[in-house]
């Protein structure tokens, strides 16, 4: 973290129609790798922001539901060789819910950019996970970011196909605007049966410590209400049009057991895309870098090299 910067706090904040939020000094007790995280305060949010390693940097953004947990075990294999820098998304883990709009595609990105100029980086890599890899896309297309190489792990960059694409916002929309919905999922996901089964719906298998913290969090009234706000509010007509524009080297990785975003994806993505490549990881889910951290941040340094962001 760069030096100055606001360290982190002791009390939970007050999310969007004032859901109780995740307290550092409570559910942030056993965060991984909490050493490497501060607090920062950009686009009007309080920021939970983790930094490690050095060497050229490196940006990784989670999807939807999740929050920097998810790289508790890649980030510090990349740290080998990187700056690393992990953000929660707004209304994600331990960083402030803005509400509304701002929870959109376009909102996302532009907050989140306004974040990286208040840290003082200009990431030579940006990795993102599911919708993760939409805001960095888009990012990358607004000219807010400059990367020599852009990962995608299953990545949500096209609109859901079928009957799912017709139901599935009107569906959060209408979730999202009823308070009692976060309060029904969290009340669901005191079970830990539940929380095994929304997991193994990705096509991923963690160990306990994976999934505990996936329960910490969907059991948090305001991480839920956040997730299902950015689900309202999202929309990837737009981005599909405009990936042909994409500049930064593209590498798409995709679980071939992904449940959430067909590998079949990937594939239509790298097509649109002059130079993508796609690498398929056999047995593994959605969530394939926390199954094999070991494999995607080995995936994520070959492409480093072949890019020329580290030594050959």
């Amino acid at each position: 973290m760069a030096p100055g910067l606001p360290s982190s706090g002791s009390v939970g904040s007050v999310g969007a129609r004032g859901t109780r939020r995740l307290a550092w000094d409570r559910e942030g007790r056993d965060w991984p790798n909490r050493s490497a995280s501060r607090f920062v305060e950009a686009a009007g949010l309080r920021w939970h922001v983790q930094q490690l390693g050095s060497g050229p940097v490196v940006l990784l953004v989670h999807g939807t539901g999740a929050a920097t947990h998810s790289w508790r075990d890649l980030a510090p294999l990349l740290a080998r060789e990187f700056t690393v820098i992990a953000v929660d998304l707004p209304g994600h883990g331990f960083t402030d819910n803005p509400g509304d709009a701002r929870l959109s595609l376009p909102g996302m990105a532009r907050s989140l950019a306004v974040l990286l100029v208040r840290l003082g980086v200009a990431p030579r890599v940006v990795v993102g996970h599911s919708a993760g890899a939409a805001i960095l896309a888009r990012m990358c297309l607004d000219a807010t970011l400059a990367p020599s190489l852009f990962v995608s792990l299953n990545g949500a960059l096209l609109p859901l196909r079928g009957l799912a694409g017709r139901v599935f916002s009107p569906l959060a929309r209408l979730l999202a605007l009823n308070p009692l919905v976060p309060r029904f999922f969290t009340w669901r996901a005191g079970d830990p049966e539940v929380v095994r089964r929304l997991v193994g719906s990705t096509g991923s298998v963690l160990d306990d410590r994976g999934l505990a913290l996936y329960g910490l969090l969907v059991r948090d009234l305001g991480h839920v209400a956040g997730a299902l706000g950015m689900m309202a509010h999202w929309d990837l007509e737009e981005l599909e049009r405009d990936l042909p524009r994409l500049r930064p080297s593209l590498l798409l990785v995709a679980g071939e057991r992904d449940g959430t975003v067909p590998p079949a994806d990937a594939v239509r993505a790298a097509r649109a895309v002059p130079g993508a490549r796609t690498t398929v990881l056999a047995g593994l889910g959605h969530l394939a870098h926390e199954e094999q951290p070991q494999t995607v941040a080995d995936l994520i340094a070959r492409a480093a090299r072949d890019a020329g962001v580290l030594p050959a």
